[in-house]
């Protein structure tokens, strides 16, 4: 596989793009079409992308049949910490008397569940951006022919489970997707856009009229579906300032936050983005709230030397200060209505440790 040498820089780091699931199908579709009109091998396809950048693909498997031709390219995803990096993206290729293009999907790509997504109920989860990709590199193969071009990825299916693809509404494999054709390695863009797309599914799907519950990751979400399991739940991992503004954007009014006392005890004393590159206040979330209640300083100095909000936690139990729990809580609710600059809006905070469960039932 060759990988892209074009680099950029992101917070200080020189970093490597790569190129997306989109450029991975247009590349293959490419090949294939080549070899079925010529009937020859192709070890390498040149593409154009929307991002201005040219590629050079490796062709890594093919098959040239009597009615058919199938090439496949590798996902070179650079630095950017991507779950399909590395997958095998096939299109199988054959020409049709028509004239047009036709694209679907295959073995490995997702389906369409819910409305909000870039096409309807039951479609495969290939987005414009690539369908008009591969339409543009086909035709400059030839001009007039028709294709039939099937995308498939057989590791797709297993590895769509580590993607945000089934809270989105697509199931059953990976998305083909990709404005512009390459991955920079921006992440955090990408990750909030995944979690907009994510509150625009809930918004066509349910309406905004109820509580949506937002939270960091796959323990949030477990006891949603426990405790409340009549609403939605969108994963923002520590995106939840950017994330409450766009749900209000949207029109909610009623919110429902649960996390870890790690995460939520900065959420408590006013932070928004919670990645500890960012800020870490979990001992100072348990000493403001502590001292608050008039605890001893000889305890607040205690707790202040605890590395973990676990190990805070288990001290809080051991010494009976758990309400300072539904002091969190409540203090976090409060920042957020006024974060949100609206008094008015339904908010409830909902705190768990990995070792008690939920801290204030």
């Amino acid at each position: 596989m060759k990988k892209l040498e074009h680099y950029v820089n992101s917070g200080g780091e020189r970093l490597r793009c790569g190129y997306t699931t989109g450029s991975c199908a247009t590349g293959a579709a490419k090949a294939a079409a080549i070899m079925l009109l010529s009937n020859n091998p192709v070890s390498e396809v040149f593409l154009e992308t929307p991002a201005g950048i040219d590629l050079e693909l490796e062709v890594e498997e093919y098959e040239i049949g009597e009615d058919f031709a199938i090439a496949s390219i590798k996902k070179d995803s650079g630095d950017d910490p991507d779950s399909t990096a590395g997958i095998m993206i096939y299109a199988k290729v054959m020409l049709n008397d028509s004239g047009i293009i036709n694209i679907t999907g295959g073995e490995g790509i997702g389906k369409i569940s819910k409305k909000g997504i870039y096409g309807e109920i039951g479609d495969y989860a290939i987005n414009p951006g690539p369908r008009e990709q591969i339409k543009n590199a086909l035709r400059k193969v030839s001009a007039d022919q028709g294709f039939d071009v099937i995308i498939y990825a057989p590791e797709g299916v297993e590895i769509s489970k580590k993607t945000y693809n089934e809270n989105i509404g697509i199931k059953g494999g990976i998305s083909i997707i990709g404005t512009k054709g390459i991955v920079f390695p921006m992440s955090e863009e990408a990750l909030i856009k995944t979690i907009e797309m994510e509150i625009d599914s809930v918004v066509l799907n349910k309406g905004t009229d109820y509580r949506l519950n937002l939270t960091p990751g796959n323990y949030g979400e477990k006891y949603a579906k426990e405790f409340f399991p009549e609403i939605s739940t969108v994963i923002v991992s520590n995106y939840f300032g950017s994330s409450l503004r766009y749900a209000y954007s949207k029109g909610f009014r009623k919110f429902l936050l649960i996390g870890h006392i790690g995460k939520f005890s900065k959420l408590s004393v006013g932070s928004f983005q919670t990645h500890n590159q960012y800020c870490d206040l979990r001992m100072e979330a348990f000493v403001y709230y502590l001292a608050l209640r008039g605890v001893d300083s000889s305890i607040l100095k205690e707790v202040d030397n605890f590395v973990s909000a676990e190990e805070a936690t288990e001290f809080v139990f051991n010494n009976n200060l758990e309400f300072i729990f539904d002091d969190m809580e409540k203090g976090a609710a409060a920042r957020i209505k006024k974060y949100l600059k609206d008094p008015d809006i339904e908010v409830e905070v909902k705190i768990y440790s990995m070792k008690r469960g939920m801290l204030n039932d």
